[in-house]
């Protein structure tokens, strides 16, 4: 496993946690972190020990958006570069061949919500807040916040987030299906491990098929996601593992069906 210098990764069974740790900066990214996340996630996806990612912040913070302190020193090519390599780094969590579940413990604002945007499945704690509030730069969102925000919240929810720049309590995303638990501080790395050690459980051919059905049907295109839904279920169904579970359900079932005949 690979050494970072703002972020750890660390592996429980076959659930790799990738923790930023930069907490005196509410976790803010830099270039330096931009890159290392980049990294240990394509890394994550290849690996084939890892079937569930969690990741979350030390501190206080998830992740406070880009660190404005080095974002504010970029030249324009600087800038243009690091919003092109943003788009590597959201592409890596949201493409992931494993399903990345963020356990938000604190601020995810700006790019940290939009890596929030990114994940499979969130669970926040009681104190979590996210928000998209670059309209306070006189900006708007550089790392697929626009868009994200309008698929999983909704257009007019997402322009009320996005036009007045509000940092919302997570619990209020409940309901809208962006934040899938709220859990009390204690509880919120043991929920995210416990979902996560469920998910890596299950045959890792079957759950990308999955991770690839559920974004695809984001797109609207009916048709092909049904095309591509039988494609998968095909080849996982000729499978020796889809065949043998099948099997063996089917080998329970008869039986139960038989103790249960008079």
């Amino acid at each position: 496993m690979s050494t970072y210098q703002t972020l750890t990764v660390e592996m429980s069974g076959r659930v790799a946690i990738v923790t930023f740790r930069r907490a005196d900066q509410l976790n803010a990214m830099n270039r330096l972190m931009q890159g290392e996340i980049t990294a240990a996630f394509e890394a994550l996806s290849e690996d084939e020990s890892v079937g569930a990612i969690v990741v979350t912040g030390e501190g206080r913070g998830f992740m406070a958006g880009a660190d404005i302190k080095e974002y504010a020193a970029q030249t324009a090519p600087e800038f243009d570069s690091f919003q092109a390599a943003g788009t590597r780094m959201y592409a890596a969590i949201e493409n992931n061949r494993k399903p990345v579940i963020a356990a938000v413990n604190g601020f995810a604002l700006g790019g940290g919500m939009e890596l929030v945007l990114c994940c499979d499945i969130v669970i926040a704690n009681q104190f979590a807040k996210l928000g998209l509030p670059e309209i306070k730069l006189g900006l708007v969102p550089g790392g697929g916040g626009t868009q994200r925000s309008v698929a999983k919240l909704g257009r007019n929810r997402a322009n009320m987030l996005l036009m007045t720049g509000a940092i919302v309590p997570a619990s209020e995303f409940v309901d809208a299906g962006l934040v899938n638990e709220i859990v009390d501080v204690e509880h919120l790395m043991p929920r995210a491990l416990e979902l996560a050690a469920m998910i890596a459980a299950e045959p890792p051919t079957a759950i990308e098929g999955l991770k690839r059905l559920t974004a695809h049907a984001t797109a609207g295109d009916l048709a092909g996601g049904l095309a591509m839904e039988r494609d998968i279920l095909g080849g996982l169904y000729r499978s020796e593992i889809g065949q043998r579970r099948v099997r063996e359900f089917a080998e329970k079932s008869a039986e139960r069906a038989r103790k249960a005949k008079p």
